[in-house]
């Protein structure tokens, strides 16, 4: 495999957006629970029990820790199509979906949308699923 290949592949910035992504979760979060408990328990250790309690905070919090559930999924997918050569195709449709999918997800986690928010995360299941496919067949 040459280098130049793996430098070309579609799925390097898909993973780069990945990053993004879990970034904005984080920052998304941590501006949520800053806004509850303010900048002062943010800034310090935490040593407490105290957490935040607001619904939006909660949310946030659980949006982030089910998008870092599936991140280690797509991260050995990716890199595993990748090392396949297999740069487009399904696993490539099967990557945005995935991305598309846990981008969508946050509003409605936030907004506490049921059953859409469900079946936009089977969405990502199913872009997980493509990824495998065509890492085993």
């Amino acid at each position: 495999m040459q280098p130049t290949f793996l430098a070309a592949s579609p799925f390097l910035p898909l993973i780069g957006l990945s990053v993004l992504l879990l970034v904005a979760h984080v920052l998304l979060q941590g501006m949520m629970a800053t806004r509850e408990l303010g900048l002062e328990w943010n800034a310090g250790p935490r040593d407490g029990e105290q957490k935040p309690q607001g619904k939006l905070s909660g949310r946030a919090l659980r949006a982030s820790a089910n998008f870092r559930e599936t991140y280690p999924a797509f991260l050995a997918l990716a890199f595993g199509v990748l090392m396949a050569g297999d740069p487009a195709g399904i696993a490539l449709i099967g990557a945005w979906l995935w991305l598309i999918c846990r981008i969508i997800y946050i509003p409605l986690y936030l907004a506490g949308v049921p059953y859409i928010r469900s079946f936009v995360w089977l969405g990502s299941m199913l872009g997980l699923a493509l990824m495998f496919v065509v890492l085993m067949f």
